[in-house]
């Protein structure tokens, strides 16, 4: 797989991406009160706040002390949770390299909006297709698949610097980059059936993200943009 690290396109409009920078604040925020045994630790934050397809559609319950929030509250908590550091290092990275400019052209507001409604509709489509699990989807995945969509849309031509197979320096097209890493995860939903990984919730965000671009993004700023860097 490819790692971004750099895209060096500067921003056009904002002094400064807050929303990028607070949303990878609370991540890590979160990550490390759970690490602490916030609410008894990983495993009791995941079920209390993880979306849980099967307790969402009231074909199971949370065990008696889990239910700390009403269900549909957990479609915003549950992205906000990371398994692992290496969880939340890989989303966080991808947000910090592709967040700032698709929060710089659509407005901070108008971004805050995207992530939140990425993340929720990512695990939508999740849910309802695995609306009898019992597993907690987690992670923050959902709604950077959605900045992802945006960022492909909006700076196709850019290149990006990043590590192929976390080894390789590579620059390359963020067309080429992010188109691949798209079809990868329509491909791992249709046949990795044995992967905890939320495939389907990455294809929710990314058509999510896609379908919201246009109508949030600044009039000034076109879809399919020239800018190379």
């Amino acid at each position: 797989m490819f790692l971004p690290l750099y895209d060096g396109v500067a921003l056009r409009f904002l002094k400064r991406p807050s929303v990028t920078w607070a949303l990878i604040a609370a991540n890590i925020a979160v990550f490390a009160l759970t690490g602490m045994g916030l609410f008894g630790g990983d495993e009791k934050m995941d079920l209390a706040f993880g979306f849980i397809p099967a307790v969402f559609f009231d074909h199971a319950a949370l065990a008696k002390g889990l239910e700390i929030v009403p269900s549909p509250i957990t479609l915003l908590t549950g992205m906000f949770l990371h398994g692992s550091f290496v969880h939340l290092a890989g989303n966080m990275l991808f947000l910090w390299v592709f967040g700032d400019n698709v929060e710089d052209a659509m407005g901070s507001p108008r971004f805050l909006i995207f992530y939140l409604a990425a993340g929720i509709g990512a695990a939508l489509l999740h849910g309802f297709l695995n609306a009898d699990s019992e597993a907690p989807l987690i992670g923050a995945s959902g709604a950077i698949a959605g900045v992802i969509a945006a960022y492909l849309l909006l700076y196709p031509k850019v290149k990006v610097w990043g590590l192929a197979f976390q080894v390789i320096p590579l620059f390359i097209p963020a067309l080429w980059f992010l188109g691949f890493w798209f079809l990868f995860q329509i491909y791992s939903a249709f046949t990795d059936h044995t992967s905890e990984v939320g495939f389907w919730a990455h294809v929710g965000g990314f058509v999510i993200g896609a379908a919201l671009t246009p109508l949030l993004r600044r009039p000034e700023v076109p879809i399919f943009g020239a800018r190379t860097a």
